[in-house]
């Protein structure tokens, strides 16, 4: 230990002596303002790293199982990607040393030790950036609807009941984790027909009124022109039913009376209980019992369409009395007859209306023998280009042809019609519409790195802020090579559309975690019963906030400051504010309150609480990685959860410094719990407290980088002031991984400055972001698959 002393001695005094010198020789300015790459980690970094770090991570310590000189050789050292980028974490944001110690780096120095780990360990080039590479991947649910209802032209949720979709860096867009399994594919092939069938019609349309007279009807017995129920049962018919809508039901019933009540008579249908009729009048003076049955389109295309529309009406009787010994023969025994069963609709729509798709693809066209497949080409070629999302070559419409011979030789008034339905299910189960795959020049090298293609730049600019295809004007640039060159235009264009919407269901959605709101189960003897209005509510105040700023093109930072809010009656009594009235939300003032932007929002005080009180550490936790951008590693195993630990005494401020003390958690927890203690003023649903455990709250704190505030309004300002740039990284990253569909890398590190940079030049609008993401190389361009050695 003596020689490690003194080796520690020897290198500070030399720093002292020399390093001037070492840094006029090694670390000069190059010519264009950047860091040299001649920085030498003998002379330069590791002794920065010998004072301030070995004690921790290097002479045989390992703490968090980083370790400094355990590398055999140079070329390992440079190689340990992991290890460094850790290093350049911490070491940038000043986490690491710990604030507590006293030898420091200085400013100099940590950037000294992060330019050699981005020059050396990265070789990160201005001028030669990667771009990364994107995994192939299939639309996740809410693309797929969204593709679907602007391919089709429909108007319901196919991948509703698909399998969940999983999640990668906190989206689920991401194409590591958007795997297929045989379920899904099974999913897949019914959703197709579903679609096809919605969209296109190859029968004719049912007629209006269908009556189905006793002889059809199952069940019972007949008598006198009517099934009759003796005993408990039903009788039953099938009914097509053509379309979503609303339908009229017409039972024509009556019944023998007995007992000391009438004949109960509930209606089924498609398996669900609708109504229940009490049947008054007897058998030979028969009455006319309506339901009015409204199926929406989306059960229609979920439920009905899976058996072409054909569900089963269901009369029951569930009543059944006997009395023998009754005076009057005729109130002996109770029974149901049944003569009738009507069916009216849809209503108030012509069954000769066609689906929009039917009529955009055949409007007009004459078909004829002879023509018949030159036409039926000529619809797939264009209907393939936009769902494929690109230029089809006519081999792949040759082969589609195939199934539209099927559906001719089916034969039929619509068997034109049919063939191209058939090929248009094939195209909705193909790999090319399922999964966004970029055609590639040299997809196997992975240090081939070119620009994509206009198609693919349409793509990723629709999925990115539609989630869904692109329309025909994005299209139409594409194919005259045209849209790099309005750009601009075309993303101010999009984000105004109603479809932007998606941004705010999920980029924000996910980003800021408002889908788990609805989720959330708040212990109701501790807070009262958290409604589903209630709980809605929350998460659309965050989702209007998102949204004003996105249609406004406010600055980005209007999140966290927002002096004013949206609410409704139930929230606004919830924050103890008065004067709102309805359901409908309204744009107020939070002036003489106590509440500013979303992070006082009743949606991420909740999710960020524990059932029966707040946590610190979780509202920590979340303003770490979704505000800051620096998540804290996992906790180390083995510890005691604080609510489990019995030997912690006080209030929570109180348990929260004593569980600290744990040399395991100081680190981690000296990051969160300032942060989320700033916010223990409002309770784990939202609500302001000034007292909790019988004592006043405490929300001031102290930061790990040395900010110090009183409140939580304190803390705000210098999220807005110190630490905006770190905000402004971390919703770049957010915005950038959610674009990309994949993780940010270290190489990702000169893409997401330049967006920082320009938004910090365009006063941080929304816009200026969105640009500035789709403007970025990891946006614009791509390199091969394989892993890039940089080594």
């Amino acid at each position: 230990m003596d020689f490690i002393n003194h080796r520690k001695r020897f290198y500070s005094l030399n720093r002292e002596l020399s390093f001037r010198g070492i840094f006029l020789v090694f670390f000069c300015w190059s010519s264009n303002g950047t860091f040299s790459q001649n920085i030498s980690y003998d002379k330069v970094v590791l002794p920065i790293l010998e004072e301030h770090c070995f004690d921790c991570h290097g002479d045989g310590t390992a703490k968090g199982d980083i370790s400094l000189d355990s590398w055999g050789s140079s070329r390992l050292r440079i190689s340990d990607i992991e290890t460094w980028k850790d290093v350049l974490k911490n070491v940038s944001l000043k986490l690491m040393p710990p604030a507590k110690r006293k030898s420091q780096p200085s400013d100099e120095e940590r950037k000294i030790i992060t330019n050699w780990i981005e020059n050396k360990v990265f070789r990160l080039d201005p001028d030669n950036p990667d771009p990364g590479r994107v995994t192939i991947r299939r639309l996740n649910k809410q693309e797929y609807n969204n593709t679907v209802r602007d391919l089709m032209m429909v108007d319901f949720e196919p991948a509703k009941d698909f399998p969940p979709d999983d999640t990668g860096y906190g989206f689920d867009n991401v194409g590591d984790v958007l795997s297929i399994s045989p379920v899904l594919l099974e999913k897949y092939l019914k959703a197709a027909n579903q679609v096809t069938s919605a969209a296109i019609r190859t029968s004719d349309p049912p007629k209006k009124i269908k009556k189905y007279e006793a002889s059809k009807l199952k069940g019972g017995e007949p008598r006198g022109g009517a099934r009759i129920l003796p005993t408990n049962g039903s009788v039953t018919v099938r009914h097509k039913f053509s379309q979503g809508g609303e339908y009229i039901l017409k039972i024509r019933a009556g019944a023998d009376q007995a007992g000391n009540e009438p004949a109960k008579m509930p209606l089924d249908v498609g398996g669900k209980k609708r109504r229940t009729f009490e049947v008054n009048n007897r058998p030979e003076k028969m009455q006319v019992y309506e339901y009015r049955l409204r199926i929406d389109e989306e059960e229609f295309a979920r439920k009905y369409e899976l058996d072409n529309g054909i569900q089963l009406i269901e009369i029951k009787f569930i009543n059944d009395f006997y009395d023998p010994k009754n005076k009057d023969p005729r109130r002996r025994d109770r029974n149901l007859y049944v003569s009738s069963i009507e069916v009216e609709g849809p209503l108030g729509e012509s069954n000769d209306k066609l689906p929009d798709f039917h009529q955009k693809t055949f409007s007009g066209l004459q078909i004829s023998p002879e023509n018949k497949l030159k036409k039926a080409k000529k619809i797939l070629w264009q209907f393939t280009n936009r769902a494929y999302r690109r230029k089809v070559p006519e081999s792949e419409i040759e082969r589609l042809m195939r199934f539209v011979s099927i559906g001719i030789e089916e034969g039929g008034d619509y068997a034109f019609e049919n063939g191209i339905k058939i090929a248009c299910q094939a195209v909705l189960t193909s790999p090319f519409f399922l999964f966004r795959g970029e055609v590639q020049p040299d997809p196997n090298d992975p240090d081939a790195t070119y620009r994509i293609d206009e198609y693919a730049l349409a793509s990723r600019l629709s999925y990115f802020i539609w989630s869904s295809m692109p329309d025909d004007e994005l299209f139409l640039h594409a194919t005259e090579s045209t849209l790099r060159k309005n750009l601009k235009f075309q993303v101010l264009r999009m984000l105004k559309d109603p479809k932007a919407k998606a941004l705010t269901e999920n980029f924000a959605g996910q980003w800021l975690q408002l889908r788990d709101v609805p989720t959330v189960d708040p212990d109701p003897k501790t807070y009262g019963k958290l409604d589903f209005h209630l709980k809605s509510s929350m998460q659309r105040e965050t989702q209007m906030l998102f949204e004003h700023v996105l249609k406004e093109d406010l600055p980005i930072t209007e999140l966290i400051s927002a002096e004013y809010s949206f609410l409704n009656k139930r929230l606004a009594r919830h924050y103890g504010i008065e004067g709102i009235k309805g359901n409908g939300f309204q744009k107020i003032s939070l002036e003489g309150t106590r509440r500013r932007g979303m992070l006082t929002h009743g949606s991420i005080l909740t999710i960020t609480s524990n059932p029966t009180r707040t946590s610190p550490v979780k509202r920590g936790k979340w303003i770490l990685e979704n505000i800051l951008g620096t998540p804290p590693p996992d906790p180390p195993p083995g510890v005691d959860e604080l609510d489990g630990n019995k030997k912690l005494k006080g209030n929570l401020r109180q348990r929260l410094e004593q569980h600290r003390e744990d040399p395991n958690c100081s680190s981690c927890h000296a990051l969160m719990d300032p942060l989320g203690l700033a916010y223990e003023n409002f309770n784990g649903i939202g609500e302001w407290r000034e007292n909790d455990e019988g004592a006043p709250i405490d929300a001031s704190g102290k930061l790990v980088s040395g900010e110090s505030f009183k409140t939580h309004e304190e803390f705000q300002k210098i999220l807005l002031t110190a630490k905006r740039d770190d905000f402004l990284k971390c919703a770049s990253e957010m915005m950038l991984t959610y674009a990309l569909g994949r993780g940010t890398e270290f190489y990702d590190k000169l893409a997401l400055e330049n967006i920082v940079k320009s938004l910090k030049s365009n006063d941080m609008r929304f816009s200026a972001m969105v640009l500035s993401v789709v403007n970025s190389v990891p946006f614009q361009y791509r390199r091969g698959d394989g892993r890039r050695i940089y080594d």
